[in-house]
C-alpha cells in the first residue's frame, strides 16, 4: 500500500530509551501503512515494541523515550511534529486507545458515564442532556445492559468484560477514524474476548474506521484482521494478508510464531517451541537480523545489515536475506 493512500504511514520509525541499565534500542527502522476501513494486526513476542510503536503514534510514550527518526503520517500531518496541546486535541477525537488493563485505564472512583462524558465534553461540548444522551447512546452500542442504571456504576462494581467495554465506549464517545487496540482482551475468557472482538469489528464496519489491533492471539487476529504485521525484537519482519500469512509465511520468525499456535497444528505433538530469547535490546552490536542468532537459515549476509522489507507477493513484504 503506498503511503498517500494511506490513513496512517509510519515511515522509519526508530524510538530509544534511557535506562540506568543503558539505552534500550525499542524500534529500528518501523514502517507500514493502514487503509480506510482496515482492521490491521500487530503480533510478535512480548518485548517485540507493538506497544511501543502504538503508544509513538499517539504521543505517549514515557519521558525517558527519545525518537530518533521516523515519521507518523496522519491526514496529512506529521504526529510526530505536534505539540502536546495539538496532540491533546487529536486523541479522542481522531485517533483513539483502548488500553491493554481496563481496571488500571479506568478512574476507579468516578461514575463510568461521568468519565464517557468527560470525553465528549472535551471535543462536543453542549448541554449535559445532550451529552447523557450520546452517553448512553454509546454504551448501548458496546451492548452494556442498562445503559441508565449503569450510567452510575463505578469500575469495581463492573466485571473485566464490562470494564473493557466501558474502555471502549470511551474510545468510540467521539467517532475517531483509527482506533488502537492494545490487546484488549488480555486477562479474560474465551466468551467475553469473542465478545469484545466483534465488537471492535462491528464498530469499524459500521462506522467506517480503521483499527489496529495488537496481539500475542494468532488465532483471534487471523480471524479480525485483514492483514498482520509481524514484529520481532523491535523489527518489522513481515507484512502481509491474513489469508497469504498464513498460508505461506516467509520469514522464519513468522513461520515459527504459526508453528507454536495450539490452532495452527493437528495435535499437541506438533507444537514447535521457539528457541532462544529476545536479544538484550540494550546491546550495542544488535545484529542486522535481530532474529539471526534463533534463526536455523542464517547465513553471513544477514549480518549486514540495514535489512529492508521487500516485496514478495501481492501487498505482502519481508525483511529477510533468506525468506522461506
Amino acid at each position: 500500500m503506498s503511503a498517500t493512500a494511506a490513513l496512517l504511514a509510519i515511515e522509519d520509525l526508530t524510538v530509544t530509551f534511557r535506562t540506568r541499565a543503558g539505552t534500550v534500542h525499542a524500534l529500528e527502522g518501523v514502517s507500514f501503512a493502514i487503509a480506510e476501513g482496515e482492521i490491521l494486526g500487530i503480533v510478535g513476542e512480548s518485548g517485540s515494541g507493538k506497544s511501543v510503536t502504538a503508544y509513538g503514534i499517539l504521543g505517549l510514550l514515557d519521558a525517558a523515550a527519545r525518537v530518533a527518526s521516523g515519521r507518523v503520517m496522519f491526514g496529512g500531518r506529521d504526529l510526530l511534529r505536534l505539540s502536546q496541546a495539538q496532540l491533546s486535541d487529536l486523541r479522542g477525537r481522531e485517533i483513539s486507545i483502548v488500553f491493554q488493563n481496563p481496571r488500571t485505564a479506568l478512574n476507579p472512583i468516578r461514575p463510568i458515564g461521568l468519565q464517557i462524558a468527560d470525553v465528549i465534553a472535551r471535543h462536543d461540548p453542549g448541554p449535559a442532556a445532550t451529552i447523557r444522551e450520546k452517553v448512553l447512546a454509546v454504551l448501548r452500542q458496546v451492548r452494556i445492559p442498562d445503559p441508565e442504571r449503569r450510567l452510575a456504576a463505578v469500575p469495581y462494581e463492573l466485571s473485566g468484560g464490562m470494564c473493557q467495554r466501558v474502555g471502549i465506549a470511551m474510545a468510540l464517545a467521539c467517532a475517531p477514524r483509527l482506533l488502537l487496540a492494545d490487546e484488549p482482551t488480555t486477562g479474560l475468557d474465551v466468551t467475553t474476548q469473542a465478545v469484545i472482538m466483534d465488537l471492535v469489528r462491528d464498530s469499524v464496519h459500521q462506522r467506517g474506521m480503521s483499527a489496529v489491533f495488537i496481539t500475542h492471539d494468532l488465532a483471534l487476529a487471523s480471524e479480525y484482521c485483514d492483514r498482520i504485521v509481524v514484529m520481532h525484537a523491535g523489527h518489522v519482519v513481515e507484512d502481509a494478508p491474513v489469508r497469504a500469512l498464513f498460508a505461506q509465511p516467509r520469514h522464519p520468525y513468522t513461520a515459527k510464531l504459526l508453528a507454536s499456535v495450539p490452532s495452527a497444528v493437528e495435535s499437541v505433538d506438533a507444537l514447535s517451541p521457539i528457541d532462544g530469547a529476545l536479544p538484550d535490546l540494550r546491546r550495542d552490536d544488535l545484529p542486522a537480523c535481530r532474529f539471526s542468532e534463533r534463526c536455523e537459515r542464517r547465513r553471513a549476509a544477514c549480518d549486514e545489515g540495514p535489512i529492508r522489507p521487500a516485496p514478495c507477493g501481492p501487498d505482502h513484504r519481508v525483511a529477510c536475506k533468506v525468506p522461506l
